[in-house]
C-alpha cells in the first residue's frame, strides 16, 4: 500500500459530507456522538437519534448550537419518517453491563431496529451503514478473524442477545442488498476506546481507568492473559466515514480496528504507569463466553479503504485518562465501578 496523505483524504471527504442530510442512530452514545462532530465539522447537516439508554445528552449538548444539527429523541425499535442522503445505524447499547440489561429490547434494537433503518433507507433511496461488531466471531478459533470467518457464537448464552442480534442485523442488510439493490455498508467494529466512553459501561479500558484513578483494586477475569486490541475513536470513526464513502460496489463486511494485541494484564501494567495509581490488580473468573483472544485483520480495510489506525495505545489511554480524570472531579457526574467482563 503506497503512502496515504490524511490531509487530502480530509479534503475529499469534506467535499463529499458538504450539504448532505445525514442521520446518525445512537448517535449520543459514545461513538455517535464522535461520529456527529466529525460529519459536522465536514459541512453535512446532522441529526442525532437516541433514546437515551445507554447515550447520555450530555455527549452532544455542545453540539446543540450548531445550526446543522438536529437531537431527535426516538427508538429506532419504531418507524422514523425523515428525508436523508445517508444513514449510520449506530443504535444499540454496546457494553456487556448495558445489554444484559435488558437483552429482549437489546435484540429488538438490533433486529427491528435494522429492519425499520432499512425501510427507511429504500423509501429514500439513502446508503446505509451498519455498525457491527467483532463479537460475530465470537470465541474464535480462527486468529487473527478475517472477514471471511464465520465465527464460534454460542446462540443461547448470556451475550447471544447482542452477538446474534448483530449477525441478524447484517443478515438483513445483504438481504435487502440482493433483494432491493439498497445501497450497503457493513462494518465490523472492534474493541475502541476514547472520550466519552461510558463511566458505568464495564468496559476493560473504562474499568481500568476508573479504578486506577480512584485507588482501588484493578479486576482482572482470569489470568489476563486474554487479549484484545484497542482502536481509539478517531481512528475508528475515520474507518467508518471512508467506508461510507466508498461507491456502492463496496459492502464490506470490512473489519475496523486496531491489529495491536494487548493482554489484559498488560494494559493494566499501562493504565497504572500511566495514572501512577497504587491500586493492586486481583484476578477473578472469567464470566460465560468471554473470548479468549480478539484481533481484527485489516488487510481489507488497507487494500479498499487505504486506512490504517494511527493512535498509539500509550497515547490514546493518556487522552482517555484525561477525560475520566476530569469526570471523577464533578461533583455532579455519579461514577460506580462495575464487575463486568
Amino acid at each position: 500500500m503506497g503512502y496515504i496523505d490524511p490531509d487530502h483524504c480530509a479534503r475529499t471527504s469534506r467535499a463529499m459530507h458538504l450539504e448532505k442530510r445525514i442521520l446518525v442512530t445512537g448517535g449520543s452514545g459514545f461513538l455517535g456522538s464522535h461520529l456527529c462532530e466529525r460529519l459536522l465539522a465536514e459541512g453535512a447537516n446532522v441529526i442525532c437519534v437516541d433514546n437515551f439508554f445507554s447515550g447520555t445528552r450530555s455527549n452532544v449538548e455542545h453540539l446543540l448550537d450548531n445550526k446543522r444539527f438536529e437531537l431527535m429523541r426516538h427508538d429506532v425499535t419504531f418507524p422514523l419518517y425523515i428525508e436523508v442522503d445517508q444513514i449510520y445505524n449506530l443504535a444499540c447499547p454496546a457494553s456487556p453491563i448495558h445489554y444484559q440489561r435488558d437483552p429482549v429490547q437489546t435484540t429488538k434494537t438490533s433486529v427491528h431496529g435494522a429492519i425499520n433503518m432499512l425501510g427507511l433507507a429504500k423509501r429514500v433511496r439513502a446508503s446505509i451503514l451498519q455498525a457491527s461488531t467483532s463479537e460475530v466471531y465470537g470465541d474464535p478459533a480462527v486468529h487473527p478473524q478475517p472477514e471471511d470467518y464465520w465465527g464460534h457464537v454460542n446462540p443461547i448464552g448470556p451475550r447471544s442477545c447482542y452477538d446474534e442480534g448483530k449477525r441478524c442485523a447484517e443478515t438483513l442488510f445483504f438481504d435487502y442488498r440482493r433483494q432491493h439493490n439498497l445501497r450497503i455498508k457493513v462494518a465490523r467494529i472492534f474493541n475502541t476506546y476514547g472520550p466519552r466512553m461510558h463511566p458505568n459501561d464495564g468496559r476493560v479500558v473504562s474499568n481500568f481507568i476508573v479504578q486506577a484513578l480512584l485507588n482501588r483494586d484493578i479486576t482482572i477475569y482470569g489470568d489476563g492473559s486474554q487479549t484484545r486490541s484497542f482502536c481509539y475513536v478517531d481512528d475508528l470513526i475515520d474507518g467508518l466515514v471512508r467506508l461510507m464513502d466508498t461507491d456502492d460496489g463496496v459492502t464490506g463486511p470490512i473489519n475496523i480496528g486496531n491489529p495491536g494485541e494487548f493482554t489484559m494484564l498488560e494494559l493494566a501494567t499501562m493504565v497504572l504507569g500511566i495514572t501512577g495509581s497504587r491500586s493492586n490488580i486481583v484476578h477473578r473468573p472469567l464470566p460465560q463466553d468471554d473470548p479468549k483472544q480478539r484481533r481484527p485483520d485489516i488487510s481489507r480495510a488497507q487494500e479498499v479503504l487505504s486506512w490504517v489506525p494511527r493512535t498509539p495505545l500509550r497515547q490514546g489511554l493518556g487522552r482517555t485518562i484525561e477525560y475520566f480524570d476530569k469526570l471523577l472531579q464533578d461533583d455532579t457526574v455519579r461514577v460506580r465501578v462495575v464487575t463486568a467482563a
